[in-house]
Parts: C-alpha cells; structure tokens; sequence
C-alpha cells in the first residue's frame, strides 16, 4: 500500500509519519501504509457533516470530554450506540443509584433454539462513563431528542452464535465476590471497547509500557494525558487509537463481520431518522466507540452513496425490559477487565470532577451518595473546521504529574488501619514502606506520580505475607480504600409490578427489604394471625428465589402441617436482580408459580416424580383444587407414557404423602389419585418381570416397585386391579443377581407362596455353601430392601443377619463385613434405621442379660393343645352358641360362605385352627371372658 500525497489537514503528519517508516522500518510499504491508514481515518471522520464524537466504554476522560462539549456546544438530537428498543428504559434511570444495567429479558423464544433459553442482554451505566453524561444531558434539557441506533437485543442473537469466543458472551474470568454474578449469564452490550484484537500487540504494549494488564496501560498513556485536552485534541486521539486497534488485528473474523453489519446497521437508521425528522446535521452528535469511529464500510457518512443496510426482521420472540442492580466487579468480570478497574475509574471520575470543577450531568431526582459541586463554565467548542492538534499531541513530551504527598500519605495510612481491621500484623512502619515503595514503582514505570496501581502493588508487596488472614487480601483491601466494588439499586418507582408487589405485601413484617443488608424477620402467626399472607409469600419466594433470598430459620411448610412460629433471613435487597428477573414472567407471585409448575409438568424433561412433586407445590403454596386436580392428571399421563422405572422410589415416597394427606383432609380421593394408583399397579406389573433382569435397573427401583404395588395393593383391587397380574408378574421373573434375587423371595413370601420355613431353608443353604458366602451380602442387601415392600420381614432380616455373625468363622466373616458394610450404606440407607430399630427390640438392652438371652428362633416350642384349658367352655362359647345369629350376619356381609361344624363331647370342633390357637394362648379369652361377666 502506497501512502497518499500528504495534502489536506494532516499533510504534515502523514508527511513525517511516512519518512519515520522509511527511517525506522527500511521499507516504507507495509508501515508506511498503516501510519498513514491512520492518519487518513483521522481526517476521514473529522470531514464527516455529522459530528462523530469516539468514546471509550467507563472512561472518565470520555465523559469529562462529553461533559465539557454537552455544556459548550449543546445538540439537539444525539444517536447513541445502543440497542435501539431500550430507549425506552432510559427514562427509569431517575429512580434507581448506579451503577445498574439495563435488559432485554426472554424466556418463551420463537427463531431462536430452545437450549438457548433464557436469553439475556445487558448495557451497564456508570457515572463516569461518556454515555450517561449524553442519556442525563437529553433527558433532562427540553427540546433534546435521544435516539438509540444499534441493532436491537433480538438482531444481537440473530448475529451470534453460541460457539462465538469473545466478551459479548462474558469472556471474563470468574470472580468468587458475590456481587461479580449480578449480569448473570447475560450477553454485555458496550459502548467504546477499545482492546487490541491482537494478541502480540497488547503484550508488546504492557511490555515496554512497564504494567501488569491492559486497564493500566489505558490509564497511563491515554486516560491522564486526555484528561485535561480540548475537544479537537480529544476527539482526534480517540480516532486514531480506534483507527490503530482496527488495522492492527489478525485476520477477519465472523466477529469483525459483526462489528462491521453494526456500522452499516447505525449509519443506516441515522441517515432514516434525519430524513424522517428533517433535522440539521449540524445540531446532531453521533456518539460511537472509537473502534466504530474509524468504519471503512461502504455506508459511513451522511453523503454515502452506498445504499441502505438491509436490515432483516426481528423474531416472534417476545422480550421484556427492565433494570437490575449492577457492580463494579460485575461490569468488570463480564467484560475480562481486571480487578478493580472500574473502581479506580470512578475514583479518577470524582477526582477529576473536583479538580477541574466542572458539573457532569445527572438525571433529576436520582438517587446519588455525592453533592453538587460549583460549576466552571467549559471552554467554547469551535464550531468551525476542526485544526490539527494531533501532530502536536505526538510530539509533546508526557506531562508529569507532580506528587502530591498528601493523597499518597493518606492511603498508606488508610490502607495500613484497614489490613489491621482484616487481621493483618501491619504497623506505621509499614505505612512508611508502602509510601517509599509506590514512589519507587511509579519511578521505574516513568512516572512522577504514584498512580492507585503502583500504590496497590506497593501495598501487596509490602504489607501482604505469606498467608491471608481473612476473607480480603491486600489487593482487594486497596480496591475498597479507592472506592470499593459501588453496587447500584433499582429504585421502587422503576421495578417491575410483581416486585412492587411482594414489598408491599411484606411491608407489615417492618422491615426495610430495599437494604443490602440480611434481616430477620419473626412471625407469631398465633398471635397476629395477619402476617398469615406475609409467611404464604414467603414459602412461595422460598420456592422461586435463590436460596439465600429468602431463606427459612425455624418453622416449616409440609403437606397438611403449618408451623404457627416462623423465623426468616430476608436479603431482598441483595437478590434485586432475580427478584425483577421474576417480574418478567408474571404480575404477581401467583401467578409465576402457577406458570412454573405448569412448565415442569408439560416440558420434555417432565416424568412422574415430577409432576408428583408440582402438584405437592401446588397443595402447599397455592392450595388450587383446579390446578391440583390439572396436574394430577397429567402425573397419571406421564406414568403411563414411562419406559423406565428410575423414579420409582420417589414416585412412592410423593404417592404415599399425597394419598395421606387427602385421606386426612377429605372424605374421599380426587379422581386422579385413584387412577394413579390404578394405573401404577398395572404399569408396575407390567414392568416388574423386565426389571428383575434387566442390569441398568437397581435393586431400589425393583424394592420401590414391589413397595408400590403391595402397599397398594388394597386401595388397587378396590379400585376394579386384579391380583392375578401381580402374581403372574412374579412367577415370570427370572432373576440372577443375588440381590434381586432376595426381593423375589420376598415378594414370593409376600404373596403367600414361599413360607416363612422353607426361607430360612434357603438361607441357610446360602451360608453353608462356601462358593456362595463371599457374595451373601448382596442377598442381604435385598431382603434390606425388601423391608420396603414386606416390612413384616424385619424379624427375619435380624435373624438370618444374626446366624451369618454367628455361625461363619472368623476367616470368613471378617473380610466379609467390609462388603456388607459398604453394601448396606449404598444401597439402602434409609431402611437401616428399620433394622437397627427391631434389632434393638430383639436383643437384650445390657450385657449380663445378653449373657443369658437366647434368640428366639433358635427355640419356637409348639404349644401343646391338650395342656392348655379347652375355650369351648365359658360366657363367650355359650353366647355365640346360643344366638349364632350375629356370626352368621357378619360372615355374609363379608361374602363368607360356610356351615357350623359340629361339635365334640369337649365342646370343641375337630381340626379347628381358631381353638388351637385359643388354646396355645387363653390369657386373651379370659380376658373377654372376665370382661363380658363383669
């Protein structure tokens, strides 16, 4: 690239610039052509009709700069570089304390992929930024039109991908402040970012500028020296630092392809409003990043002749805006600035205000922690052609701030009384050092006045030791003595309807819920039944809010169970963000949750357990018979659709809760809970054979599957189920592993064809085959789970238990236990506590009774029936002999068919199972006997 012929307002500099390549690089070409490339978009955008005012993203330079030519030369319309469907946001900025970041919200998308949801973008607003001063100075002065020109939050996503690397999908590191995660996952949108886009170029910058990153470089060499410049000196600087960035940068990207649709996109509703309005270009001020500033797209400038940008339709998705709370550290670890940067930034912004005495622009009525300060009238800004003040600027020598001892005498102070605070051994000596020591650093730096950076190292290096006593380290102290992490607030006039309404519902609790801070909150229902809606929004929030919002301290909200003491921990006020982020969906609380719960129950990742779990919210928080008996019949639809049976024991634990709480507070079952059960037995059934066999099936899915159908069973049959299906399901089960096998014996015993003898048989045989033994914890390991559906077979758990410890010998038994142990906590941990509870009703509770204890199954002895004295006599025998009437009424009303047997000489029937066992145990007879005489 050959350079032009050095004429017009930068002939000189381009003239100079083109030798120095010669001099510098031996061949001019490549060099020469970017310098002058440079030079060549300096003058291009200070031609421009239309006033290209660059600026750089919360920069106080930019906004004094910004300040200053608001108040010399005010305009009458100003485009703005932001998202072009926030405007009407802009206007709530009144109410609320920055920092805060405006949003675009969507969660129910339409032309975008269903995995992106929820979608999010973000532009946070400092003071110290160029941007705010323009958004005050429009808002407040009559007659100022602000119109907002880039793409809209929906073109944002239209023109990115998931897969695209760079800071608009928050590229910085991850902070662990608590305040860092305020823009969430949300896609930042900033004006001015001025980075170099090539890697090598930044780090020969830091290099040879003698600094850690990037934020301080910018500060060194463009922040200070532009701090003070007029406006033609400004403005041609911040070009050619755009222009610098723009040209030295790696090959094209599908990001520089974005940045350059956004030019097009900008200049294109420019020239459309202008036509539209009829407004003079002269009383207009296009406020861009200077990386935009330098454009080479065909459509730059007013009297382009390239025609418009098509700009394609915005998507059926439906977008809600609103405000959140923003940081200092959030705005920093969204956009990879380093730590503290922002911090420093707004120390250097009131610094600068002060010193300059110049008044910024600040929206009426806004909230704001500083004073006005006198006002300076600013310096003309001449309205004619620009001069060049850029030859001069690159050939000026750095001014070197004085020292000012006072400022840095202050922070070592400070600096060393806050270490003490945070558990630091620092002392006045130290102060000294830290002074000595920032002096030293700027000094090696070339710099003649200690900058909050080289006072931040200094202060690491000197008072930082090897360990960090508290929560903050040395660095992080310094941020906080320069200003601190400033987190912005959402005023009430501003926040969605829903948030005004949960503070006003919650306003009889006394607190102020728009503080930061935590606060407890204590609520005697008993007493004050009014605060009875204040604890149901609370459960209610508990439920959609993160957990550390509104988090529950004593009391507790169950099925059918109201604690009438409640105590919370409210951080509202900390969880603005979410809780405005809520507003988006709804109007009230309600009806969020109401929304929700149908979500859970209607998306693709819904199943049983779920819908069971909704419709147990539902009974809790919102008590909604309509919407309990909705989501219980779609409960029933996804059981019935379920190929898998993972969630079989949740899907019990919730049945079994929700059957006994609506047998307790109704006189009969909603129609969906019986077609549950109905539907359960046959599905389960169904299920039951492949279960058994199939390996990806756990032996507590097969145990919570048995558990389902007999506990169940009952409630099934008088539903119109038939047993008949259970049964055949258990006899074409096959299984082979050990554990599974146990829960078929049990079911087996369970239903009535495997007794209780012939399995102790079969353990026994287990235990006495030494092939079997190593791999005897897995059976017990299922009859633990068998507790679930046959909890009659505890007792005999204990017992086979009991023989294995007894019977195996040592060899055997001890590397054994490591298995039962391990085998007994994986898989069944809450039915242990079973066994441990009828362990403890079977042995003995001290150790001389163990010595004398014998087990029980080790000696049953059958009571004999001709010892014991014959029932056939006495009141009772007599009663039902004389008036068999009663019995009779009572079996045929239970469906039971029979004759009377005739009776002996003894009065007893022969063969008769009633009178043996009346005969083995006659204390309960007499009993009545005495009973019924009395």
């Amino acid at each position: 690239m050959t350079a032009p012929a050095p004429t017009g307002l930068f002939g000189p500099l381009r003239e100079q610039l083109t030798e120095a390549a010669a001099a510098f690089a031996g061949s001019p070409d490549a060099l020469a052509g970017i310098l002058a490339g440079m030079v060549n978009d300096v003058d291009r955008a200070l031609r421009e009709r239309l006033e290209i005012f660059p600026v750089c993203h919360h920069s106080p330079a930019s906004a004094l700069a910004m300040a200053r030519r608001l108040r010399a030369r005010p305009p009458k319309v100003i485009y703005l570089e932001l998202c072009e469907d926030l405007r009407p946001l802009l206007d709530e900025l009144r109410n609320c304390r920055l920092p805060v970041a405006v949003q675009a919200f969507a969660t129910e998308l339409d032309g975008f992929p269903a995995e992106w949801s929820p979608l999010s973008v973000v532009a946070p607003v400092t003071e110290a930024s160029a941007e705010y001063q323009a958004i005050a100075y429009a808002l407040d002065t009559p007659g100022v039109e602000l119109v907002l020109v880039d793409r809209s939050t929906d073109h944002v996503f239209q023109w990115t991908h998931r897969d695209d690397t760079g800071p608009e999908w928050g590229s910085g590191a991850p902070s662990s402040d608590e305040d860092a995660g305020l823009h969430g996952d949300a896609v930042g949108v900033e004006i001015g970012d001025l980075r170099p886009r090539f890697a090598e170029l930044e780090a020969h910058l830091l290099h040879h500028g003698k600094v850690r990153h990037w934020s301080e470089w910018w500060d060194q060499y463009v922040e200070r020296p532009l701090a003070d410049a007029d406006h033609d000196t400004y403005r041609q600087v911040m070009v050619l630092i755009g222009s610098l960035f723009r040209r030295l940068r790696p090959s094209r990207s599908a990001r520089d392809e974005r940045d350059e649709d956004r030019e097009r996109y900008m200049w294109t509703r420019m020239r459309q409003h202008l036509a539209e309005s009829g407004a003079d270009p002269a009383d207009c001020l296009y406020v861009c990043g200077a990386f935009h500033a330098a454009s080479h797209v065909e459509q730059f400038g007013l009297d382009s002749t390239a025609p418009d940008f098509p700009i394609s339709p915005r998507t059926g998705t439906r977008w809600r805006y609103g405000l959140i709370p923003s940081s200092h550290s959030a705005i920093e670890a969204q956009f990879g600035l380093a730590p503290g940067t922002v911090s420093i930034a707004a120390a250097n912004w009131t610094a600068a205000v002060g010193r300059t005495r110049l008044t910024p622009y600040r929206l009426a009525g806004q909230r704001t922690e500083k004073k006005g300060r006198r006002s300076r009238s600013a310096a003309p800004v001449p309205a004619g052609p620009a001069t060049d003040r850029l030859s001069g600027f690159l050939a000026a020598p750095p001014v070197l701030d004085e020292l000012d001892e006072a400022e840095l005498r202050g922070w070592c102070v400070d600096i060393v009384r806050l270490a003490r605070r945070n558990g630091y051994l620092a002392s006045t000596a130290d102060a000294i050092a830290v002074f000595e020591t920032s002096i030293l650093l700027a000094t090696m730096r070339n710099r003649a006045r200690p900058t909050p950076y080289d006072f931040a190292d200094a202060a690491v290096t000197c008072i930082e030791k090897d360990v960090v006593p508290g929560r903050r380290d040395v660095r992080r102290l310094c941020e906080i003595l320069l200003g601190g992490d400033r987190v912005g607030q959402v005023g009430y006039d501003s926040l969605p309807p829903l948030a005004r309404d949960v503070l006003d519902r919650l306003r009889p609790l006394g607190l102020d819920l728009e503080r930061r801070t935590v606060q407890r909150a204590l609520l005697d229902l008993r007493a004050d039944p009014a605060l009875a809606p204040c604890s149901d929004l609370l459960w209610m929030l508990r439920h959609l809010l993160p957990a550390d919002a509104v988090r529950p301290i004593m009391g507790e909200r169950r099925l059918g169970h109201r604690s009438e003491q409640e105590s919370w921990d409210l951080a509202l006020g900390r969880n603005q963000r979410a809780l405005i982020e809520l507003g988006y969906e709804g109007v009230t609380v309600e009806q969020v949750l109401e929304q929700r719960l149908r979500r859970a129950v209607r998306g693709p990742d819904a199943t049983a357990a779920r819908a069971l779990a909704a419709v147990e919210d539902a009974i809790r928080l919102l008590d909604s018979p309509r919407l309990v008996d909705e989501l219980g019949a779609r409960a029933v639809e996804l059981l019935a659709a379920e190929r898998t049976v993972d969630d079989a024991p949740e899907v019990l634990r919730r049945i079994r809760r929700l059957l006994a709480h609506h047998r307790t507070t109704g006189p009969v079952l909603p129609a969906w809970c019986r077609t549950f059960v109905t539907t359960g037995y046959a599905h389960y059934c169904t299920l039951l054979p492949t279960a058994f066999v199939d390996e990806s099936t756990g032996v507590r899915q097969v145990g919570a599957m048995l558990g389902f159908l007999f506990s169940m069973e009952s409630l099934a049959l008088s539903l119109g189920c038939d047993r008949t299906q259970l049964e055949l399901a258990v006899a074409q089960a096959h299984p082979e592993a050990p554990a599974k096998l146990a829960l078929l014996w049990a079911a087996r015993h369970q239903l009535g064809l495997l007794p209780l003898a012939r399995l102790r048989e079969q353990c026994a045989e287990l235990l006495a085959n030494p092939l079997v033994v190593p791999a005897f914890p897995q059976y017990l390991s299922g009859f633990v789970h068998a507790l679930e559906p046959v909890p009659g077979l505890a007792p005999f758990v204990v017992e086979t238990m009991s023989s294995a410890f007894t019977g195996l010998p040592d060899p055997v038994l001890l590397p054994w236990l490591p298995t039962l142990i391990t085998t007994l906590r994986e898989h069944g941990p809450e039915l242990v506590p079973l066994l441990v509870r009828e362990a403890e009703r079977t042995f003995p509770a001290t150790l001389p009774a163990l010595d004398a204890w014998s087990p029980p199954w080790a000696a049953a002895p059958t009571p004999s029936a001709a010892s014991a004295p014959s029932p056939g006599t006495g009141p009772v025998h007599g009663l039902l002999v004389a008036y068999p009437e009663a019995v009779d009424a009572v079996a045929a009303l239970l469906g039971c068919s029979g004759d009377w047997q005739p009776l002996v000489d003894d009065g007893t029937s022969p063969d008769d199972g009633a009178s043996v066992l009346l005969a083995a145990h006659p204390a309960t007879a007499h009993a009545v006997a005495a009973l019924l005489a009395d």
